[in-house]
């Protein structure tokens, strides 16, 4: 027999599934290859989790295709059908270097021999490090702007900064981020940390590229992205101590007065050198050669706002603070209030409507505000007409909030942001999701909101800062707020695949509901949520036991609808693993609740789409259990609800993804002719923006038309 599929691609390919492309399309593929293997084998078996188990099943599978060369062309077909090769990055951007870069050329040349010397399987690897404001950052950007040529293939760079905790993003999410910035299509980048480590490595083999991971606070973080080809080089940037990671080992030293003295003459600018030359002394002598407050302190000496008299309360041992006092004393006591009553909620980001809620003001006067703050150097600007704080600074700023204000109104201010938060993010998921329960408002809320023309984008925006709010409401005791914050990130986690970013903000409220004994229905929600956002890591236990608490939470609540959807859920967990038994009767469970909603009951209006949507996912779990014609006779009454025969109206997409799932039964079937039919209904649906589903519909084309032929 003329061998078709070769252990190596199937071992490849194995690999592969569940860890791949994400989202619908992506569990399509993963699905199709638990039935084939179950076809192959003879009996159901579950999804592998590590690589070894997966390496494991490629053998037994390949061990059977020798002697069925009907299967070993089924798995040719399928392996095909996968999206078509790696994609190819784009060659990314670092930002721009400061323009008054001053003598690192030795800690450059270190970071150089780092990128030339002999490959010998060692990973290029740097480890950038200095005290906050020694100017580590601008290192890694001038080497990516003065070594271009040496990095062809792309330069890519990751501020960890832009998160919602102290300690940064998890290690998947240092990866996502990498891979956003390589311009990786969202449905590309696989749900799974060990995924998008393989879709890194193997977007980097054999290129000549830079990659800067900024703020980094723990080894795990960059465990991933460690080169294995010799061409990239990593560095690893960190804002104090250095990490005890293996590599070469780059220290950013204080300036020296010499290279001091040149920095502040080139910021102030050569029209200033007499007031520069007056006090440069005291200057030098508050800076102890830190590369940011020599920065701050020389633009305030060219607009005429440092005098010596007001610089020497300045020191307190750290010139980044000392540099925010100095910055602090130039502003008028309205500018100073806003910035330190906005540094106290630890804010990711911070925008218009955040700081006036914070000072208790209007946006219009905030944005002024904000604007002399960057101008003195206590604010950076972000390219989204959003600002930061650097750490050091929020802390300071914080500190003397407290001593100013006293601690009530420092409170107060916190708990008129939480307020402000809530009030722009509820609404905005309601927007996103109109039709949809767990959206729905609560009471004070459902009354004069102001329309919300695109909520994920507003939700998006607000992320960080809900995700950080979580936190800062349950510490302020403001329970409630906590939970309804959680709530409105269900719209980014269901339709916008923010599910890195909702986790951490969902295991907080989760765990909040539970321990101040929430209303059942509220923990409810949560942890179906929670369960949801876990599934679409392949994080498959977290998930159920999460998915398992909301029943339970449903149950206790009395509401039918929360239960069957939560049970639901943990059929479509179990969908995803290949357990297709224990996943249909899950979703037969599911369909009974559902059928106990009565009419006029809560939900009612709501149970033939429900229901619909059930008999969908029995016919994907019969199709797994090979069961083909139950499993058609369900997936064709799906289509014909989401095409309206029914009285509902259509929703063009659902029916589209109906018809994939009914063709792929009638393939399954020998049917490929009438499948061939249902895949052209499908592809009539779908619009361009549909790239993915059209793209995976074209490979099961191809393995009708291959069916047809033989």
């Amino acid at each position: 027999m003329l061998e078709v599929v070769a252990l190596s691609a199937l071992t490849t390919f194995l690999l592969g599934v569940g860890n791949g492309a994400a989202g619908e399309i992506g569990k399509n593929l993963t699905l199709s290859a638990g039935a084939l293997v179950r076809r192959t084998l003879g009996r159901e078996t579950p999804l592998p989790t590590g690589a070894e188990e997966r390496q494991a099943l490629a053998g037994r599978v390949y061990a059977r295709l020798g002697a069925d060369p009907r299967r070993d062309g089924e798995w040719a077909l399928l392996m095909e059908s996968e999206p078509d090769g790696t994609p190819a990055p784009s060659h990314g951007g670092m930002p721009p270097a400061p323009w008054a870069f001053t003598n690192r050329q030795k800690v450059l040349k270190q970071l150089v021999r780092e990128a030339d010397r002999p490959w010998e399987g060692r990973p290029r690897v740097a480890l950038l490090s200095g005290p906050p404001g020694s100017g580590s950052t601008s290192v890694a950007l001038r080497l990516g702007a003065e070594y271009r040529d040496r990095f062809p293939d792309g330069q890519y760079y990751v501020d960890l900064r832009d998160t919602s905790g102290e300690t940064g993003p998890e290690p998947a999410g240092v990866l996502l981020r990498l891979l956003r910035e390589m311009d990786v299509e969202p449905d590309r980048i696989p749900p799974t940390e060990s995924g998008r480590e393989r879709l890194y490595r193997r977007l980097t083999a054999g290129r000549k590229a830079l990659v800067v991971i900024d703020h980094t606070t723990s080894l795990a973080q960059v465990r991933g992205v460690v080169p294995s080809t010799p061409g990239v080089l990593l560095v690893v940037v960190v804002s104090g101590p250095p990490l005890l990671l293996e590599a070469e080992r780059v220290a950013v030293p204080p300036l020296t007065d010499r290279y001091a003295k040149q920095l502040v003459r080139k910021v102030a600018g050569p029209e200033h050198a007499a007031r520069v030359r007056s006090q440069l002394p005291a200057v030098l002598d508050r800076c102890q050669g830190n590369a940011y407050a020599l920065h701050a302190e020389a633009r305030l000496l060219a607009r005429g706002e440092i005098d010596p008299v007001a610089g020497t309360g300045a020191r307190d041992g750290d010139p980044v603070r000392g540099a925010a006092h100095l910055a602090s004393l130039r502003l008028g006591p309205e500018a100073v209030r806003l910035c330190r009553l906005t540094a106290l909620g630890g804010w990711p980001s911070i925008s218009a409507g955040i700081a006036a809620a914070a000072a208790g003001t209007d946006e219009g006067s905030s944005v002024r505000l904000l604007a002399e703050a960057v101008d003195v150097g206590l604010l950076e600007t972000r390219p989204d007409a959003r600002y930061r704080f650097r750490p050091e600074i929020r802390r300071r700023l914080a500190e003397t909030a407290v001593s100013e204000y006293g601690v009530q109104e420092c409170a107060d201010a916190v708990d008129r942001v939480l307020g402000a938060l809530l009030k722009r993010v509820l609404p905005a998921s309601r927007a996103a999701l109109p039709e949809s329960w767990r959206t729905e408002l609560p009471p004070e809320f459902r009354d004069g909101c102001e329309p919300v023309p695109d909520g994920i984008a507003v939700l998006a925006a607000e992320a960080p800062n809900v995700v950080r709010a979580v936190v800062v409401a349950e510490e302020h005791q403001r329970i409630t707020t906590a939970l309804w914050l959680a709530r409105a990130l269900w719209p980014l986690q269901l339709k916008a695949g923010h599910w890195d970013e909702a986790l951490p903000a969902l295991r907080d409220a989760a765990r909040c509901a539970e321990e101040n004994r929430a209303d059942e229905r509220t923990a409810g929600a949560l942890h179906f949520q929670l369960a949801h956002c876990l599934g679409e890591l392949g994080r498959w236990e977290q998930a159920n036991r999460a998915a398992r608490a909301a029943v339970t939470y449903e149950r206790a609540a009395g509401h039918l609808r929360g239960e069957a959807s939560a049970v639901e859920l943990l059929g479509l967990l179990s969908l995803n693993r290949w357990l297709y038994e224990e996943a249909y009767d899950r979703f037969a469970e599911a369909e009974s609740l559902y059928r106990r909603i009565t009419a006029g009951q809560e939900g009612a209006a709501d149970l033939p789409r429900a229901l619909a949507l059930a008999e969908r996912h029995q016919g994907r779990a019969l199709r797994g259990l090979g069961r083909l014609e139950e499993s058609r006779r369900c997936l064709e009454n799906a289509v014909d609800f989401f095409a309206g025969r029914t009285g509902a109206p259509p929703e063009a997409y659902n029916q589209a993804r109906a018809l994939t799932d009914l063709a792929e039964t009638l393939h399954d079937e020998g049917d490929d002719t009438a499948a061939l039919t249902r895949i052209a209904e499908a592809e009539a649906l779908l619009t361009p923006a549909a790239a993915p589903h059209l793209g995976y519909l074209a490979g099961l084309r191809r393995r009708c038309e291959a069916g047809t032929a033989r």
